[in-house]
């Protein structure tokens, strides 16, 4: 029998613009441009400024464009840095099953490999849907998921990562199967990256598993071999994560046939996945019944015991970081109730400082509920309860948060928050024509032309 990867590699290669259906290509044009905007928003800030230093010291040849910079640098690198830019503000997609994951950190190697082979738009927009078709069956593919046993979503990427390079670099199958066998067996992430008190690299382990799928594909097409059952053979994934049941099924039914990227969800707000209920359900709970947010004496949270922990430690109490606040639940919460809003600027240094959210900070408390955590991942409930300084108490429910399939961003609300992102960085015209260019990008002979709209002007 032919091995996981060899049938990946075949999806990967075989795939072709027209037997994508029509809503999952307009889907990966929504995914590009909403990515686009977090990329570009997060040009400026001081973390993005340390990485690109690093990728400027590292040098290279002036294969890729780099979005917001215009700078060139070798394919690899360049992956690296877009994705950073990316997954910089924690705003970009999510899709949570058994593991999360945040596909869209995977679009800067097909953009890069895409831009340094001269490909078409039709040919990057295949680049997209090989990620998302990868990364979302993986999601399914271990019960329970990979993080609930101690591995970062990183450790997905960098097994999906490699076939999009590797199509974009037009490799053979066996090729294709030993970038997968390259990458798969020399990057795997700690979940540490987001417990406790989080550092950069929190926003950095998922681009740098892109990064090594890039990497692993280049190095591929030299003929460098790699393991070609990297997935069920000897001492390989299944073998060695032995505490989830893998499923083969989940990883290849339907794969070629059926089209998952319309399952994947957006943020709207720029935080961890599991604070979007919550704070959905206070800015719901807040508008619906006029609530002063200086009267608000209590709001406890109900939510899985990973809200609880993880989310919820001493550290997310006294945030001091964007990497520790955007993952902290009562802060986001905080924010949420004296704000009416979670937006990027509430993470900003001087906002971290905010005496009104510091004061909201105290007044939140987050408890487990073991029948969410029943539900869990399936659904992703949250139960929020407000009780004001005259004694009104207030509760509200909710499963879905915006920006979900169940509750999808309109195309109109895509762009708006695209271009409060973006307009950071260019101008109003140039924000114009990005979007434009986006929807239309089939028509792009060359994939070049494209990039050279993603810079700052």
């Amino acid at each position: 029998m032919d091995s996981i990867s060899r049938e990946m590699a075949r999806f990967a290669l075989s795939l072709q613009y027209d037997q994508i259906p029509e809503a999952s290509v307009k889907e990966a044009k929504r995914f590009l441009l909403d990515s686009i905007g977090c990329a570009l928003a997060a040009v400026d800030h001081e973390d993005m400024r340390q990485a690109y230093s690093y990728i400027q010291a590292l040098g290279g040849h002036e294969q890729a464009t780099i979005m917001g910079h215009g700078t060139r640098t070798n394919m690899a690198n360049a992956a690296l840095m877009n994705s950073l830019l990316v997954r910089a503000m924690d705003y970009n997609d999510i899709y949570w099953e058994q593991d999360p994951a945040h596909p869209s950190d995977i679009i800067p190697a097909a953009m890069s490999t895409a831009e340094y082979k001269g490909l078409s738009g039709k040919e990057l927009l295949v680049g997209i849907l090989i990620a998302y078709e990868l990364e979302l069956r993986l999601c399914h593919a271990a019960t329970p998921g990979v993080r609930e046993v101690g591995w970062h979503h990183a450790s997905l990427t960098q097994m999906v990562s490699p076939f999009v390079a590797a199509r974009m670099l037009g490799l053979n199958e066996d090729q294709t199967v030993a970038a997968a066998g390259i990458s798969a067996s020399s990057h795997f992430t700690l979940g540490g990256v987001v417990a406790g008190h989080l550092t950069n690299m929190k926003n950095t382990a998922d681009p740098m598993a892109t990064e090594a799928g890039v990497r692993a594909a280049m190095l591929a097409s030299t003929n460098y071999t790699g393991p070609v059952e990297v997935f069920e053979g000897k001492e390989g994934i299944f073998h060695v994560i032995s505490n989830v049941k893998w499923s083969k099924e989940a990883m290849l039914s339907g794969l070629g046939e059926e089209f998952m990227i319309t399952q994947c969800g957006y943020k709207a707000f720029p935080t961890e996945a599991l604070t979007h209920q919550p704070i959905t359900a206070v800015m719901e709970l807040m508008e619906e019944n006029g609530v002063d947010p200086h009267n608000v004496e209590e709001v406890v949270v109900e939510t899985t015991a990973r809200g609880a922990d993880i989310l919820s430690d001493p550290s997310k109490y006294k945030p001091t970081t964007k990497e520790t606040a955007d993952h902290s639940l009562p802060y986001c919460i905080a924010v949420a109730v004296t704000k009416g809003n979670v937006l990027p600027s509430d993470f900003e240094p001087d906002a971290l400082k905010d005496a009104f959210v510091w004061e909201m900070l105290g007044r939140i408390k987050v408890i487990a509920n073991a029948e969410i955590d029943g539900m869990f991942p399936g659904t992703k409930r949250a139960i929020v309860h407000i009780t004001t300084k005259d004694q009104k108490k207030f509760t509200k429910q909710e499963d879905f948060a915006k920006g979900r399939p169940q509750r999808p961003l309109t195309d109109d609300e895509l762009i708006a928050k695209y271009k409060a992102n973006a307009r950071v960085t260019v101008s109003d015209k140039r924000l114009n024509e990005i979007v434009d260019a986006t929807w239309n990008l089939e028509q792009f002979s060359n994939i070049s032309d494209y990039m050279k709209l993603l810079v700052r002007t």
